[in-house]
């Protein structure tokens, strides 16, 4: 196979080789169609992006991470299964297996302070017990997290002493950037020190479902594993947004990646510093898009600009405190139409907890004016472990769905136990189970409890199927799994 490819190669260096003499022979130019003008492309990208990659990646920092993350749990790990391997050399030579082994990862980040301080992905740094940055001329420091924001997928990491008067990003603004305009993204893809890609704005304000405050830029500059919390800068080499996600089940690039708008960012640093986290505005509910359906039956009439509806509001919340309820539709937030539904969350959050504002609501055919005193966004809770269980056979690890797994899930109700774990290469992993995944109903049996759940499974033979019905976002989708035999 190697010979083919060798032959194939030199075949094709020999065609080269032979145009060129040719071109030689018979005093043919050879001309680059790129070079061989110097005015620019007509669709307005600069005849080179050098200038400004050379301007913008000093402000690029390499970012790697070492986490302690725990190993096995005992024979055959944390779901019971024994690995004939691991538990021969337990017995003969004791337990070989360490039960902490280092995780590593790369990133990028942005240097924004002359001090050192560097923005970047949450996700780069999470739970990382070791951060180190290492500079445009390859020096190397250790990094502290200065402030987080898992909502927002933001960091704000500080190096320590030692650099000084360090290079600094300039900021831009995402709300000048337009559809078709040029982008280059630079940072470490697969750990490749500085590199530069370029493309468009493909799109902006893009809903992916990573949470309630999606507002991406969608590029078709490529963007990899490694890029993540590096900067995407116009023409002006200016930062216009912090390059965060890939769109692919695979983790590769396929010519569709999304970044932070820079404006959005600008206010999570602000904060960040100041308080280490982010401090929300809360009203505790949840609202979806007015559709021509639901108007008709609302008695409502379309062209009156964006509505919303509720469709949950939280016990013991602002919006519960002042009235509102499941049905009312939001006309005008605080004295203003909504510039999008989508835009609602974003607009509770920007407002400082204890702030009163207005709600026009429209409520069986009325239309009312409802103040609310808008509240502070709890801190999501870890989950106590106890509501936890896990299925050996199936090779899922559940939870009951609770208010603040609801709340950080962005699910519609608390029914149902959610999958945290799955075994690679269990029955749930080979039918498409992931985590997050909530389930609803096993065997068309409703499912509300962990103890719901494992009782279900256990009815019926080995061998069996089961059919799970399972909430993935919006939508509900079965699944068919071989139990074991």
């Amino acid at each position: 196979m190697s010979q083919k490819r060798y032959s194939f190669g030199a075949l094709i260096s020999a065609a080269i080789g032979s145009f060129v003499l040719a071109a030689i022979i018979f005093h043919t130019p050879v001309i680059s169609p790129v070079l061989a003008t110097n005015t620019p492309p007509s669709d307005g990208r600069p005849l080179s992006f050098s200038s400004i990659a050379r301007k913008t990646m000093p402000v690029v920092v390499n970012i790697s991470t070492t986490t302690q993350r725990p190993g096995r749990t005992g024979p055959g790990g944390a779901f019971g299964g024994l690995d004939p391997l691991e538990d021969f050399y337990n017995r003969f030579f004791g337990e070989v297996v360490p039960r902490e082994a280092p995780q590593r990862s790369l990133g990028s980040g942005i240097l924004i302070s002359k001090e050192g301080e560097i923005l970047t992905n949450y996700h780069v740094v999470k739970n990382a017990d070791v951060i180190k940055v290492k500079l445009s001329d390859q020096t190397e420091h250790e990094a502290r997290v200065v402030g987080k924001d898992e909502k927002t997928d933001l960091a704000l990491i500080r190096v320590g002493k030692g650099p000084s008067n360090l290079p600094v990003a300039r900021w831009g603004t995402s709300t000048s950037l337009d559809v078709g305009d040029w982008v280059v993204a630079i940072g470490n893809p697969f750990g490749l020190e500085l590199t530069v890609t370029a493309g468009i704005v493909s799109a902006k304000g893009r809903v992916i479902g990573a949470g309630p405050y999606d507002n991406f830029i969608q590029t078709d500059a490529s963007i990899n594993p490694g890029n993540s919390g590096g900067p995407l800068i116009n023409v002006q080499g200016e930062v216009v947004g912090v390059n965060t996600a890939i769109f692919s089940q695979s983790g590769r690039n396929i010519g569709i990646g999304f970044a932070i708008p820079v404006d959005l960012a600008k206010k999570i640093v602000d904060q960040l510093r100041k308080n280490g986290r982010v401090v929300r505005g809360w009203l505790g509910i949840r609202a979806q898009d007015v559709t021509p359906q639901l108007a008709a039956s609302l008695g409502l009439t379309r062209g009156t600009g964006v509505m919303a509806v509720v469709t949950e509001v939280a016990d013991n919340s602002p919006a519960a405190e002042a009235g509102i309820k499941p049905g009312d539709v939001i006309r005008e937030f605080n004295g203003k139409p909504l510039p999008k539904s989508q835009d609602l969350p974003s607009l509770v959050a920007d407002t400082p907890p204890g702030q009163r504002i207005t709600l026009r609501i429209f409520r069986e055919k009325l239309e009312r004016i409802f103040p609310v005193k808008v509240g502070e966004l709890p801190e999501e809770r870890e989950v106590v472990a106890q509501a936890e269980g896990k299925d050996a056979e199936l090779g899922v690890r559940v939870q009951k769905v609770t208010p603040e797994l609801s709340r950080r899930h962005g699910l519609s109700s608390t029914k149902g136990v959610i999958v945290v774990e799955v075994k690679p290469g269990s029955p749930a992993d080979q039918a498409g189970i992931e985590a997050g995944d909530v389930i609803r109903e096993v065997n068309q049996r409703p499912v509300n409890t962990v103890k719901d759940f494992e009782n279900s499974v256990r009815q019926g033979k080995r061998g069996d199927r089961l059919l799970l019905l399972v909430q993935r976002g919006d939508n509900a989708v079965f699944f068919a799994l071989k139990r074991k035999g």
